[in-house]
């Protein structure tokens, strides 16, 4: 796993994610597009992390731009994913991305919530 060390809003990228993010956009020919990552309430463990692409920045969001990617995040969400890594994985087990949450007491077993 490698990550930036431009990382001064605590939220890190890999370069594989990042890598993977470039990707997409470019099979969808939306290369202005940006990842958005925030949490809302749900899941079995309480809260649930959101990813998706976006083609705006709202008031109060905070923009990461590593390995050329920008990562968006608004201002709620970012307490809970200080220090979150998000990764790209793709083995034969899991496809798919991934994030490292020091901030996560728990997690449910499937991975898609945490406390």
């Amino acid at each position: 796993m490698t990550l930036d060390q431009s990382t001064e809003a605590g939220l890190g990228l890999t370069e594989a994610a990042a890598k993977k993010v470039q990707q997409l956009l470019e099979s969808e020919g939306t290369p202005d597009l940006l990842l958005r990552i925030s949490v809302a309430p749900g899941g079995c463990s309480g809260l649930r992390y959101q990813l998706g692409l976006d083609d705006q920045k709202q008031d109060g969001d905070v923009v990461v731009t590593q390995f050329g990617t920008s990562v968006v995040t608004d201002k709620m969400s970012l307490p809970y994913l200080m220090g979150a890594t998000i990764d790209f994985v793709d083995t034969i087990e899991q496809s798919g991305f991934t994030i490292d949450n020091p901030n996560a007491s728990n997690s449910c077993s499937c991975g898609d919530s945490f406390n």
